[in-house]
C-alpha cells in the first residue's frame, strides 16, 4: 500500500510546471523593465522641464538686454546698433523653368526643391553670397523665437532612416540626437535659434518644412520686396509671412 502512494501521480504535469515557472520568471522580468522605464522616463521628464525653464529664462534675458542696451544709448544721445542676425530663415515662392544650371543647385544646396519649402540658414559670408544668387527665387528674412518656436512645433519632422517623419515624440529626437546632448523640442528651437554649435547637425535632421500658399495672397512675385513685390530679403517682415504660410 505504501508504495503505491509513492508512486502516485502528481495532480500537476511537470511540463506545466516549468511553463508556469518560465512565465513568472518572464513576467517578473518585464515588470522589472517596466519599473526601470518608468524611473527613467520621470527623470527625463525632469530635466526636460528644467531645460524648458533655463531656455525660457535665458530667452527672456536676452530680450530685456536689447530693450535696456536701446535705453542707454538713448539716453546717451547715440543710437544702439543691435548685433548682426546670425538666423535667416528662407523660403521658395518661384518655379525654376528656364533658370541657369547655378541656380538651380544653390537651390538643392539650400534644400529647396519644391515650391514653398522653407528652411533655416546660418548667416556667413559664403551663405549670404549664396542667397544673393537666388534672390528673385526666395523670400527671406530674419525670423523671432515665436516663429521659430510655431514652425518646428507645427511642421516639424525629422529625417529618420531617410524618410520623413513627424517629430510627436522626445524619444525620436534622442535617439538620432542623444549623443550631442539634445533630447527634446525645446533642445531643437534653442540650437537652431541660437545657433548653437550643433546647428548643422539638427538643420540637416529637420526636414525642409512644407508650407502652406500664403493667406491672402502674394503680391508680385518677380519683383524684390523694397519695391513692392515678394522676393528678396524682408529682414525681420519674414515674421508675417511665416504667420500666412504656417
Amino acid at each position: 500500500m505504501a508504495e503505491k502512494e509513492a508512486k502516485k501521480v502528481p495532480s500537476v504535469p511537470e511540463s506545466l510546471l516549468k511553463k508556469r515557472q518560465a512565465y513568472a520568471a518572464a513576467k517578473a522580468k518585464r515588470q522589472k523593465r517596466m519599473l526601470a522605464i518608468k524611473k527613467f522616463r520621470k527623470a527625463q521628464r525632469k530635466l526636460i522641464y528644467a531645460r524648458a525653464q533655463a531656455y525660457h529664462k535665458e530667452y527672456r534675458h536676452m530680450y530685456r538686454q536689447e530693450i535696456r542696451m536701446a535705453r542707454m544709448a538713448r539716453k546717451a544721445g547715440n543710437y544702439y546698433v543691435p548685433a548682426e542676425p546670425k538666423l535667416a530663415f528662407v523660403i521658395r515662392i518661384r518655379g525654376t523653368n528656364g533658370v541657369s544650371p547655378k541656380v538651380r543647385k544653390v537651390l538643392q544646396l539650400l534644400r529647396l526643391r519644391q515650391i514653398f519649402n522653407g528652411t533655416f540658414v546660418k548667416l556667413n559670408k559664403a551663405s549670404i553670397n549664396m542667397l544673393r544668387i537666388v534672390e528673385p527665387y526666395i523670400a527671406w528674412g530674419y525670423p523671432n523665437l515665436k516663429s521659430v518656436h510655431e514652425l518646428i512645433y507645427k511642421r516639424g519632422y525629422g529625417k529618420i532612416n531617410k524618410q520623413r517623419i513627424a517629430l510627436t515624440d522626445n524619444s525620436l529626437i534622442q535617439k538620432r540626437l542623444g549623443k550631442f546632448g539634445i533630447i527634446c523640442m525645446e533642445d531643437v528651437i534653442h540650437e537652431i535659434y541660437t545657433v548653437g554649435k550643433n546647428f548643422k547637425v539638427v538643420n540637416n535632421f529637420l526636414w525642409p518644412f512644407k508650407l502652406s500658399s500664403p493667406r491672402g495672397g502674394m503680391k508680385k512675385k518677380t519683383i524684390h520686396f523694397v519695391e513692392g513685390g515678394d522676393a528678396g530679403n524682408r529682414e525681420d517682415q519674414i515674421n508675417r509671412l511665416i504667420r500666412r504660410m504656417n
